[in-house]
């Protein structure tokens, strides 16, 4: 390993050397922003945002600015209190410095920019950084991303990652036992797929949206970037930074099944060089299902230091805490959900919880020198992780009994990642060029403890009536001959390497490669046994982006994801799947972007993902694992964000996929259809501002028929479902909004865990917050 890296830093210094030489001169733009009578505006914000570049000022007493700035072109934004946004396009080329003038239209009232601003805004992000590690235009980016903004968070009273999940087409909710987040994206199942700030968040936990200023979901293999796994994609969460302006946001919520949610957001200035920030969040419920309920709070505080004009700091902590009632929901009968109230619970919910606290310490320091950045991120995580559960399983023939079972699992991991990216600005020739160097070192130690529940501390499956299948059957959990007892030492080292290239105003192209050293050791407790498993990954990635017109980008990318055999929380090893090669994960996707006008953007995209060294059991020795198995999920994708016009905002589309067995895995037979991954998905959110004080919401989800299960015995019916909201402002700072979830009251079925564990949709249901912005 040692050698490896050292062969290919000594490249990267080689190749910065190269492209060291042909560094143009520093070019310079400076400028001005006034009002409309060309008085200057002081404070006002000027951020310059191009690919893989963005920076940000201020203006001084006289209302300019100055920047230096590598050859190309840029967005130039410009922003002040009271003032309605103007952007420009310019491009700084070498020579004298370059002069613009911006002029700032003033907002008639406050009320009035409050609401066109956000409409004017809508739903769409202009750039992306997770995706490259660069700030890069989303459009130039090319590989298929949704981004779900503040505005959208809020305007659809999002809280949670299935939320947020509900109204993205092409991907979908995996019930995951209903004790953490798990996703199912372009065919592929993963509880581990979670990043914040693009650092691994990756133990399975319900997350919450009170700290997190926008939700992306980044689909295909992302492994050159983020490492192992992400073969479907992966959701990063952008969390809430001190700003240089004051916020006090307070929020309170009320609604059906006893629900209460209480948030607050303050952030605070000192003078221009420190700056804090704090987001709390308390909430309670309870549920349609009987006997559930939930209660979790958060904290989070953050601080920002800017020593220096390129020197930015930012530390944070946040202590995260939830128990809820466990719910594994209800059995299937006849290839059907079982035709039972919704309502039902089956177990004994006194004895059943999934609880996990959770504490972060995370710290990044960024500087810009020149044409070059520097930027350090830390991430130190502590998970206690707990849940005890019934588990429904077959209903008899005559629908009159059912199998029940039990278990407890814990699961205790600290993680420290600690991330190091280089960005280098450089041109040679006519070409342009933003290199990226970076390491990740990172090192997780788990503890899993699994108990099986003894009824009567004897049988571990008894059959209750099907009609009356809550419980209070005295159960003895201890370990059975199976369960889990391990501990398990993960240490990763990674470097990476990546060129955007401008090769002109129509060609852009993205190449990089990552190195994984993924060294797994398990100890496992109860026998002593002592495994090991090294994985040395390599993940590419190429991209092309070709743009007949500023506004559109065609691309065309390929990349490549690795998923060890220890699976995505490596929480078993043994001996046979010690020699298991890791699965590998290959994309092809081409896809046009195209910003329809200046804040509506529309993306299709059309992919195949294949996915091989699947396991498949060796027909001639059924104690041999053969690495044959394949699955494939091909699919179209279109979405659209953004407003249609200064009162109307939308998102949604259509995704078209079809993921299936392709080559025999120890679980399915080839044409099997993958679990969960709907052939259909269409998704529609509008909101409509009637007047300055009154808005209207109206959401539709249609998703199609799919397989709870790989071996395709039940079927979750399709369904469609319509939510509603409406927005009032109260005054200036007050604003009332009611969201309505299921408005027709339909029935449906969300996902499931398996045949016999299937999650029902919650019938209608309102939501009614106050929001007081000061």
């Amino acid at each position: 390993m040692n050698q490896t890296i050292a062969i290919v830093s000594l490249l990267l210094v080689c190749a910065f050397v190269s492209f060291g030489q042909a560094i143009a001169p520093a070019n310079y733009l400076s400028g001005t922003v006034c009002d409309a009578n060309h008085a200057a505006v002081q404070g006002a914000e000027v951020s310059v945002i191009s690919t893989g570049f963005s920076k940000t000022v201020r203006t001084d007493e006289a209302g300019s600015f100055a920047l230096s700035l590598p050859r190309g072109d840029y967005v130039v934004n410009a922003t002040a209190s009271g003032f309605e946004r103007t952007t420009a396009r310019v491009r700084v080329t070498e020579g004298p410095r370059q002069s613009i003038e911006m002029m700032l239209p003033i907002a008639g009232s406050t009320d009035v920019v409050t609401i066109v601003a956000s409409a004017g805004i809508g739903y769409q992000a202009e750039s992306i950084s997770s995706a490259t590690k660069t700030v890069t235009a989303l459009r130039d980016t090319p590989q298929s991303i949704t981004v779900v903004p503040t505005e959208r968070l809020r305007d659809q009273s999002m809280t949670s990652i299935s939320d947020v999940l509900n109204y993205i087409p092409g991907v979908s909710s995996h019930q995951g036992e209903n004790n953490r987040d798990q996703v199912v994206i372009r065919g592929v199942s993963s509880s581990a797929d979670f990043f914040l700030n693009g650092v691994r968040d990756d133990v399975q936990y319900y997350r919450d949206l009170y700290n997190v200023q926008r939700v992306e979901i980044l689909k295909g293999p992302n492994a050159m970037i983020f490492g192992r796994g992400g073969g479907g994609g992966v959701i990063n969460r952008v969390s809430k930074e001190p700003q240089s302006s004051a916020l006090h946001e307070f929020t309170v919520q009320g609604g059906s099944f006893r629900d209460r949610r209480f948030t607050a957001d303050i952030n605070e200035p000192f003078g221009k060089k420190m700056a804090w920030r704090v987001s709390g969040l308390y909430e309670g419920a309870e549920s349609f299902r009987q006997f559930v309920n939930r209660r979790r709070y958060g904290i989070n505080p953050t601080i920002a230091i800017s020593p220096s004009s390129n020197t930015h700091i930012n530390v944070g902590y946040e202590h995260f805490y939830d128990r809820r009632t466990a719910d594994r929901g209800i059995p299937s009968f006849m290839g059907r959900p079982a035709d039972v109230p919704i309502s039902t619970y089956f177990g004994n919910p006194n004895d059943a919880y999934a609880q996990a606290r959770v504490n972060l310490l995370t710290g990044a320091i960024e500087h810009q020198y020149a044409r070059l950045n520097i930027r350090n991120r830390t991430m130190l995580g502590d998970y206690d992780r707990a849940y005890q559960n019934y588990v429904p399983g077959a209903v008899n023939s005559t629908q009159t009994l059912l199998a029940l079972a039990a278990y407890n699992n814990s699961t205790k991991r600290r993680n420290v990642f600690n991330q190091t990216d280089v960005t280098f600005y450089v041109s040679t020739g006519g070409v342009r060029h933003v290199l990226l160097a970076g390491t990740e070192f990172g090192r997780q130690l788990t503890d899993n403890f699994r108990n099986t529940g003894f009824f009567n501390n004897v049988s571990t499956i008894i059959q209750v009536p099907f009609g009356d299948p809550v419980i209070s059957t005295p159960v003895t959990f201890r370990q059975s001959a199976t369960d889990a007892n391990n501990h398990l030492k993960t240490n990763l080292a990674a470097t990476y390497v990546q060129d955007q290239l401008e090769i002109s105003r129509q060609l852009q192209a993205i190449a990089g490669v990552r190195f994984d050293y993924f060294d797994l050791h398990f100890r496992n407790n109860r026998n002593g046994d002592d495994l090991r498993r090294i994985d040395r990954l390599v993940s590419p990635r190429l991209g092309v982006v070709y743009k007949p017109v500023t506004t559109v980008s065609v691309y065309a990318t390929h990349s490549i994801s690795y998923l060890p055999s220890s699976g995505d929380q490596f929480s078993s090893l043994t001996v046979v799947t010690r020699q298991v090669e890791p699965e590998e994960f290959r994309n092809y996707e081409v896809g046009i972007k195209w910003d329809a006008r200046r804040n509506l953007s529309v993306t299709t995209a059309a992919y195949r993902q294949d996915r091989t060294n699947t396991r498949a059991t060796d027909p001639n020795d059924p104690t041999r694992i053969l690495q044959t198995g394949k699955q494939r999920t091909s699919g179209v994708e279109t979405e659209l964000s953004g407003a249609v016009t200064r009162a109307w905002t939308l998102a949604g589309g259509y995704a078209y996929q079809d993921a299936r067995i392709t080559s025999a895995t120890t679980a399915a037979p080839a044409g099997a259809i993958v679990p969960l991954v709907p052939r259909h998905t269409f998704t529609l959110w509008n909101k409509y501002q009637l007047s300055s004080r009154l808005g209207l919401g109206l959401g539709i989800t249609h998703r199609s028929d799919v397989f709870a299960a790989i071996d395709n015995k039940v079927t979750l019916p399709g369904y469609t479902k319509v939510d509603a909201a409406a927005y009032f402002r109260i005054a200036e700072k007050w604003k009332l909004q009611t969201h309505f979830d299921n408005l027709l009251n339909g029935k449906y079925f969300l996902n499931a865990d398996g045949n016999n564990n299937i999650s029902p949709g919650g019938p209608r249901s309102v939501k009614v917050s106050l929001i007081a912005a000061f």
